[in-house]
């Protein structure tokens, strides 16, 4: 074999090793979004899984329902959106800038 050839593939090789170190890493970190004021908090973390959800008492009317159920789901896309920003700057860091799609879906 190519001793260029090898080197590019265990240059991958440890890539792919430091892309799945990352992966579980990104797991266990989170990031918190909320909406209405700080009345719903979503946390998400780097696997972009809601975590958790805290709901404040004064914002649960059963009047009015739609206006609760905007602002879970603006503080859920809102720490979603946070989670991605956090995966994608800690996966520049560790590619110098090279953006390899499909890493984090």
């Amino acid at each position: 074999m190519n001793k260029g050839l090898g080197g590019l593939i265990k240059q991958a090789q440890q890539m792919q090793a430091k892309i799945a170190e990352l992966q579980e890493q990104m797991a266990l970190r989170t990031v918190e979004a909320s909406a209405g004021g700080g009345m719903v908090t979503a946390v998400v973390n780097g696997k972009q899984e809601v975590v958790s959800i805290r709901i404040e008492r004064e914002v649960v009317d059963p009047e009015d329902v739609e206006m609760l159920q905007d602002l879970v789901v603006a503080a859920v896309n809102e720490g979603i959106s946070k989670a991605r920003a956090m995966v994608a700057e800690e996966l520049s860091k560790l590619t110098g800038g090279l953006s390899i799609p499909g890493l984090f879906a």
